[in-house]
């Protein structure tokens, strides 16, 4: 039973919206919440327990992770849903990415940090030429690459407990709706799968040729909320910390 929260926070009280918006949540439920800066948690001035719960943006929990001795593999396209893509992905580095380009034209691929999630914002590469944008990311950075598609509009379906909790339109056209079976079909055979977690993130959108496609799978212990309520956002935090937490102790 969660009883206490660190929040964190950049620097003189400024906080992430939605860690506002569980902060709000937890006090009214009666829980104590206390600000905390990533200089604090690196100088091991807060204390991380089974009772407590720590909410962070993904470079945050990172540090919290490896002070409770947490392994967190990222994992956008699980096997499992690799099917509702619609477009290849394949991994790759920096540096293969540059030595490629030596003698070829590394043209019209997506690029994303693998491992490090939050490293940078994915871009595209139209052309050697904008393999520019891959300077001072060191070589060794892992990355997920995939072909080009046309997105006309984004949502983040939000689940709990193998349930829908949620869905947010966070970029395109919210007339063009996603088709649900393809959603509830990708969420059955997420959890059916062993990279199953009890509260997590599936974004989904609708392409230029009317389907709907796997966009991205995030975990659910540092996940935009893109305005869903304070009150399921906040269980579906605790609902995954908790769980996070029962996988640490046994």
């Amino acid at each position: 039973m969660i009883s206490k929260a660190y929040i964190h926070e950049y620097g003189n009280n400024r906080v992430e919206p939605e860690h506002l918006d569980i902060k709000e949540t937890l006090e009214a439920r009666g829980i104590a919440c206390e600000l905390f800066t990533i200089k604090r948690l690196m100088r091991n001035q807060i204390a991380l327990d089974n009772q407590t719960l720590v909410v962070g943006d993904n470079p945050t929990m990172m540090t919290v992770f490896k002070r409770l001795g947490i392994t967190w593999t990222n994992d956008s396209y699980p096997e499992s849903l690799r099917k509702y893509l619609n477009r290849t992905i394949w991994e790759s580095s920096v540096r293969n990415l540059l030595l490629e380009s030596h003698g070829n034209e590394i043209a019209n691929i997506f690029v994303k940090p693998k491992s490090k999630a939050k490293l940078f914002t994915g871009f595209l590469i139209n052309s050697n030429t904008g393999l520019y944008q891959l300077d001072g990311i060191a070589k060794h950075t892992d990355l997920y690459c995939s072909s080009v598609v046309n997105w006309l509009s984004e949502y983040r379906v939000f689940v709990t407990k193998s349930k829908i909790v949620g869905v947010k339109n966070y970029a395109g056209d919210e007339g063009l709706l996603l088709n649900m079976e393809v959603v509830e079909s990708a969420i059955r055979d997420f959890d059916q799968s062993n990279q199953r977690t009890d509260a997590y993130g599936i974004d989904f959108g609708v392409l230029d040729d009317d389907k709907t496609a796997l966009i991205e799978w995030n975990d659910g212990f540092a996940l935009g909320s893109y305005g869903l309520d304070k009150e399921i956002y906040t269980e579906l935090i605790l609902t995954r910390w908790e769980e996070i937490l029962k996988k640490r102790n046994t």
